[in-house]
């Protein structure tokens, strides 16, 4: 089974300059279009996160539980598929199991113009210390999706499926606002479903986060406040490298002696002209002279 474990240059002579941007010149400048910056885009997803702080031994002890399952980046396609993860230092020495799933994965890929992220958590049990005995939380199966293609809205998916358990007690989650639960002597946790989010170029889906309080009959044993975040993906769409309408290419690329004193993309064609001009001028000075 997968499972992870956490511990806390020269210039040029100018007549070849001149012989170069003189018969270069005409073709760049009818060369293609210019084109606009190229963006690759990017997706992630991640199956769990938490942001937790656990208190122990009434508030003289704190460790913080920022933990991640399966969290993924592309550009660079990536999947993975861990199932528990496990926490040192919490509760005695022992490992902590924070969380066992049957099903637990995400994807995300960059491609062809094209970003999209997924993640799917199915049949799962979230445990806090202080609450060994008792799930945080367990569930059927949630998902969240996101897609980002160029040229089109992007799409910000979620969906819980199935039933929802909260320290013990069935409930009903809604999407029309929070659902909180509270069990006196363990705590409450504040249940928001389906958040969804997209603009112009960007997308992204929680199917559920947790606004956690456990105090275990109050003993101040493993006081643990904080969120939990239940698969969650996001994309940005990439941007295609499309002409501009209108605007020609000016010119060919500057030398390397031009780019250091300042030279912008026309000056071979200045100096080029300049050169030809005075070229053109000792040519009629010496047939004057020949002729006089």
């Amino acid at each position: 089974m997968n499972r992870y474990n956490f511990r806390m240059p020269a210039r040029r002579c100018a007549t070849v300059l001149a012989a170069t941007a003189l018969a270069a010149g005409p073709a760049a400048l009818a060369g293609a279009p210019a084109a606009q910056a190229t963006d690759e885009g990017s997706a992630s997803a991640v199956v769990l996160r938490t942001g937790l702080d656990v208190a122990l031994l009434d508030k003289t002890v704190d460790v913080p539980l920022a933990v991640s399952l399966n969290e993924v980046r592309a550009p660079r396609s990536a999947e993975k598929t861990a199932l528990t993860v496990e926490l040192d230092g919490v509760d005695g020495g022992r490992p902590f199991s924070v969380l066992r799933a049957d099903v637990a994965e995400s994807k995300a890929t960059v491609e062809e113009g094209r970003a999209e992220a997924s993640t799917r958590l199915a049949h799962a049990k979230l445990h806090v210390p202080g609450l060994p005995l008792l799930s945080l939380i367990e569930i059927e199966a949630v998902s969240a999706k996101a897609v980002c293609e160029a040229g089109k809205a992007p799409v910000a998916t979620s969906h819980p499926v199935g039933a929802v358990t909260v320290l013990g007690k069935r409930v009903s989650v809604s999407a029309g606002g929070p659902t909180e639960v509270k069990v006196p002597g363990v705590g409450e946790v504040r249940l928001d479903l389906g958040q969804r989010e997209t603009t112009s170029r960007t997308a992204a889906a929680t199917a559920l986060e947790l606004t956690v309080s456990i105090n275990p009959l109050n003993l101040n044993v493993a006081e643990v406040t904080g969120t939990v975040t239940l698969a969650e993906a996001t994309c940005e769409t990439p941007a295609t490298a499309e002409p501009v309408e209108g605007v020609k290419a000016q010119g060919a690329p500057v030398e390397a002696g031009l780019a250091e004193t300042g030279g912008g993309s026309m000056t071979p064609y200045a100096v080029g002209g300049a050169v030809a001009l005075l070229a053109a001028g000792g040519a009629a000075v010496a047939l004057t002279r020949r002729r006089g």
